[in-house]
């Protein structure tokens, strides 16, 4: 594309010095990152300035730069695009750039604090289910044809360039709907990496304690999540011309958790129709008579049509919250039957390291990714009620990310684990210890070296915790879940949860005895 074509059509930036047929092949706000043809786009961070690193990515080849401030000497032959906001002028630029992808695809946004990747993944498997042209984006993972592949953008939600390079592919390869798992920090109009997606239904899982190191407030967290309802307003606006996902596409919807108390928040935030799910409210789309198991959940799913048996084969009854949200949201989307919608719930699959069973006996052992204070009391609770032993818990905190939470962590651990556990998570920069003791503030009645450990080493941890359980007992390994790295003050270590569970376990005669 060239330089002067994306410059036709922004709002945000303006080209001040256009250079002689300048074409763009890609665009990138990582210097080190840049090719020949790039657009750099030089954005301000806490800890740099990209504007530092403009000569470097002309050097390396960059034929256009966006800035907020143009240098005083700016290099003949590179277009130059200028916007009193760099990263809102990046949004809209990778949009452009990319076709606007996401017009032309029926957009499902989740947010909330926990829940998010596993909605994500449900929605996504019952829209593949039931119309086989689904795509999707979560931390966990992403797919944008036929096949999954791990999520290897280092983000939950990436930057502008790279969302909407990736919902291009989706649309390129046959896909009608893409599910985006739609975080608090993508959300947010510090870095407006998701200001320019058209989103078509936006669903809200639950809202606890997170990330106010970024957002300084629970309120601005809060604020910042809505931002996807009031999105919804917008789609309409953002169509342009570009094909609709279907003949005839729902109007944009909003599905909330009406069993959290923040969901009349949400609903407030858009004018759009808005419909509920629960299991403890009266909602739209309801769970009756649940049976819990470790294995999945027997209920009834009640629908605005009927009610239905249903099973999903998915632990835990935070689970049934999010399959009731994806319920909620196909069958918004697709117009099915309940039969069939049950049906397809039954074929669910959990995400990859999440309520990963990797040992049933003489000891069970579970991989999970809750990390968070909301998470742990969906967690926790549920396996100290099936837990026929005692409750075995490894996890730690991330470092230079809201220590507030981390007591918080501690004492929801007090209430229910027999033997606690703590270990790195990702420290980063941080002491290890001190992040560790942080979270051991919230359970100070516990003997240090008796029934809490302080292990920072995390392998040595999942050992202690492993040669520590007896027949009858439950392990429960949570916060890296489908992760692949620590990140420690040097950089990241390659990481897998369950393989290093595995591979304990055989060191202690014990081979898993399945895998979820």
């Amino acid at each position: 594309m060239q330089a002067s074509e994306l410059a036709a059509s922004l709002t945000r930036s303006r080209l001040v010095v256009p250079g002689a047929g300048t074409g763009i092949t890609g665009i990138t706000n990582d210097s080190r990152r840049v090719t020949p043809g790039a657009l750099y786009a030089a954005l301000r961070g806490l800890h740099v300035d990209g504007h530092s690193f403009i000569h470097q990515a002309v050097e390396a080849g960059a034929t256009a730069v966006v800035c907020e401030e143009l240098p005083p000497d700016p290099t003949p032959g590179v277009a130059w695009f200028v916007a009193p906001d760099a990263r809102r002028a990046l949004s809209e630029l990778s949009d452009r750039y990319y076709g606007r992808p996401s017009q032309s695809l029926f957009v499902v946004g989740v947010t909330g604090t926990d829940g998010k990747t596993s909605t994500v993944s449900f929605i996504h498997q019952l829209l593949n289910e039931l119309t086989g042209r689904s795509a999707y984006l979560s931390s966990a993972g992403m797919q944008t044809g036929a096949h999954e592949e791990p999520n290897r953008l280092h983000q939950s939600t990436p930057e502008a360039p790279e969302v909407h390079r990736v919902l291009r592919r989706m649309l390129d390869e046959g896909a009608r709907y893409a599910v985006l798992e739609s975080t608090s920090h993508g959300l947010s109009h510090k870095t407006c990496r998701l200001v320019d997606v058209r989103y078509r239904a936006a669903v809200f899982t639950n809202l606890s304690h997170e990330h106010l190191e970024f957002h300084g407030t629970f309120e601005r967290y809060r604020d910042d999540k809505a931002n996807l309802f009031r999105a919804l307003d917008e789609s309409d606006e953002r169509a342009g011309t570009g094909e609709p996902a279907r003949d005839e596409p729902p109007e944009p919807f909003g599905v909330v958790n009406r069993d959290d108390p923040h969901a009349a928040y949400f609903e407030a935030a858009t004018g759009r129709p808005v419909v509920g799910y629960a299991t403890a409210s009266a909602a739209d789309y309801r769970a009756r008579d649940l049976a819990l198991e470790t294995v999945g959940t027997q209920f009834t799913l009640v629908t605005p049509r009927g009610s239905v048996p249903c099973r999903l084969p998915v632990p835990g009854g935070f689970n049934v919250l999010n399959a009731l949200a994806a319920a909620a949201t196909v069958q918004r989307i697709t117009g099915c039957g309940d039969e069939a919608l049950a049906q397809a719930i039954g074929r669910l699959r959990p995400v990859r390291g999440r309520m990963h069973v990797m040992q049933e006996s003489p000891f069970s052992v579970v991989v999970d990714f809750a990390h968070t204070p909301g998470s742990f009391e969906n967690v926790l609770p549920f396996f100290r009620e099936k837990c026929a032993g005692r409750l075995i818990v490894v996890f730690g905190s991330a470092g230079e990310r809201d220590p507030a939470k981390r007591p918080l962590q501690g004492a929801i651990a007090d209430r229910y684990a027999d033997l606690i556990v703590l270990a790195d998570e990702d420290p980063r920069g941080e002491d290890r210890m001190q992040i560790l003791r942080d979270i051991a503030a919230g359970c100070p009645g516990r003997s240090e070296g008796g029934d809490l450990l302080l292990v920072p080493d995390r392998r040595t941890a999942v050992r202690e915790a492993l040669g520590a359980a007896r027949p009858g007992d439950t392990v429960l390994l949570l916060g890296k879940g489908h992760e692949t790295s620590i990140i420690g003050a040097t950089g990241a270590e390659p990481w897998d949860e369950a393989t290093v569970a595995a591979e304990e376990l055989a060191t202690l005669g014990h081979e898993p005895t399945r895998r979820g």
